[in-house]
């Protein structure tokens, strides 16, 4: 059987690789801040799809998180053969409105702890000749947003350009670019999303199945629904000043309340 890691395990996204995952028939690791919720999340799972389902509490925006995590991964005796970067979180405000030390947490979950966790696990997938590595973005990435979507970009930038780097080494990677998602993200960051269109929502279960689907067909980049490639395209075509302009107007309507 193979083992699939997933950070931020215990809500949204994360929950919804676990799931699909455990229904499929693999062993899954954990990793979440709240123990007592990842003992929950594991237990039902084994229970339900009877695999095993071992639980890390790591928080990735500490040193000694990500080194738990890193030490997971770079066990060769119980090789992960999937991993997924989904932990991550919003702040609430505008720059400058946000504190300093919440700039820096971002970039400490968003790109650090991504960039040593997949580290760590193709490095092993490699030697194995065979993984895989899913990075948790979003379409935010491709739009001036501030640091949320500056974090975002690398994400993209940096996944694909390992997967180059590894192209034929056995082991894939992927960047997977969601839309809005029914999960505890905006909850968590104190933003209002009443004012979000109904058609803007994605179901995280649906969007999970895309991703793994374009993860097999050996895609370097997920946005794992037609409504949201449209955006993306129209983003490509708008001249950046005019895109600053409406992302900036965007996020007042539809981001932090």
């Amino acid at each position: 059987m193979t083992t699939a890691l997933i950070t931020g395990a215990t809500a949204g996204i994360g929950a919804a690789f676990a799931r699909r995952l455990a229904a499929e028939g693999h062993n899954l690791v954990l990793v979440a801040r709240d123990t007592k919720r990842l003992q929950e999340q594991a237990t039902e799972l084994h229970d339900r799809h009877g695999i095993e389902a071992e639980v890390l509490t790591a928080d990735l925006a500490q040193d000694d998180g990500i080194e738990a995590v890193e030490r997971r991964l770079a066990d060769r005796k119980n090789a992960v053969d999937l991993l997924v970067n989904n932990a991550g979180f919003g702040n609430k405000g505008r720059f400058l409105e946000v504190s300093m030390a919440d700039e820096l947490t971002m970039l400490k979950v968003h790109c650090e702890a991504v960039l040593r966790l997949t580290s760590a696990a193709a490095g092993v997938m490699r030697e194995r000749g065979r993984g895989g590595v899913v990075n948790v973005a979003s379409v935010a990435a491709f739009v001036p947003r501030g640091t949320y979507g500056a974090s975002k970009a690398w994400v993209v930038q940096f996944t694909q350009g390992a997967a180059r780097d590894l192209a034929g080494s056995g082991v894939r990677l992927m960047a997977l670019c969601p839309g809005f998602v029914r999960t505890e993200f905006h909850q968590r960051a104190g933003m209002g999303t009443d004012n979000i269109p109904g058609w803007m929502w994605l179901d995280a279960d649906k969007l999970v199945s895309t991703a793994l689907s374009d993860l097999a067909r050996g895609k370097t980049l997920s946005i794992p629904d037609p409504r949201y490639k449209v955006l993306m395209g129209v983003v490509k075509l708008a001249p950046r000043g005019l895109l600053g302009g409406v992302s900036s107007k965007a996020g007042r309507k539809y981001g932090p309340q």
